[in-house]
């Protein structure tokens, strides 16, 4: 059962951020290639540092290649409708932050199903959302969004922090990953639509 949700978690957080990776293709005017590089690392970028670190092999998509499928499938589509979207930046906003806390989610169900500790778990959820964006931003020449002013990390340690929260107070797992993602994606939608933001370092003289 923890292998199942496990995989739909994985599904659903690969299919919307390679979504978000074709779009910032799109937005580079780049060939379907370029859709299906940009898609595809953004899509499993994450979970794969994730898998590398935990020392789990095969690493997923190693594992199961319908990943890799469906994320050329994807960035194929988005190659011929990315178009449609009326606002392309506003998508891949909202797009990513489904795919954040999506992956916040599994990430850090996955470490613990492997009998990692609460803290480790937090830390591999953090990295499954994060970085498969990080890397996204990275080959699209956009500004990473996790400089951006508004909450980001901090939803992906919310929903992380969620999940080993209820879990060790021994919430039933489904119940767990929903408010999970309910925390994560609530804060994050907030930041989008509200522009929350922590506090920020402001740098100032020297007191001596």
């Amino acid at each position: 059962m923890f292998e199942n949700s496990i995989i739909v978690l994985d599904w659903l957080g690969i299919v919307v951020f390679t979504v978000s990776g074709a779009l910032v293709a799109s937005r580079n005017q780049m060939d379907v290639i370029g859709f299906i590089l940009l898609g595809t690392v953004t899509g499993i970028g994450g979970g794969t540092i994730r898998d590398l670190l935990l020392d789990a092999h095969p690493v997923f998509w190693i594992e199961r290649p319908q990943y890799l499928a469906v994320c050329i499938g994807v960035a194929i589509t988005v190659f011929f409708t990315a178009h449609l979207a009326a606002s392309r930046y506003k998508m891949i906003l909202w797009l990513d932050a489904i795919g954040l806390t999506l992956f916040a989610t599994g990430g850090t169900e996955k470490a613990m199903a492997l009998g990692e500790g609460g803290l480790v778990a937090v830390t591999m959820g953090v990295i499954t959302a994060c970085f498969g964006g990080i890397i996204r931003d990275v080959i699209g020449r956009e500004d990473s969004i996790i400089f951006s002013h508004e909450i980001y990390v901090t939803a992906a340690v919310l929903a992380a922090l969620t999940y080993v929260g209820l879990h060790a107070l021994g919430a039933p797992r489904e119940l767990s990953i929903a408010l999970a993602f309910a925390a994560g994606f609530g804060l994050r939608a907030g930041a989008l639509a509200l522009g929350w933001s922590l506090p920020r370092y402001k740098p100032r003289p020297p007191d001596f």
